[in-house]
């Protein structure tokens, strides 16, 4: 497993939502991401601390 994603509690992930669609998200391990396919963003994973910000995720490409 990443070094970085270790770090991230797995609960933590099973709580978090997306903050635009409050909709569930799935763990992108290789791109170190959580991707909300409802908004069509991925939230960044920075030294195991999932970044919730819409101004930081990236748009997904169709």
């Amino acid at each position: 497993m990443d070094e970085k994603l270790s770090k991230v509690d797995p609960k933590l992930l099973d709580l978090l939502v997306c903050p635009m669609t409050k909709g569930r998200l799935s763990l992108d391990r290789e791109n170190n991401e959580l991707v909300s396919q409802g908004a069509r963003l991925a939230y960044p994973i920075r030294d195991g601390i999932p970044i919730m910000l819409m101004s930081e995720a990236r748009k997904l490409e169709d």
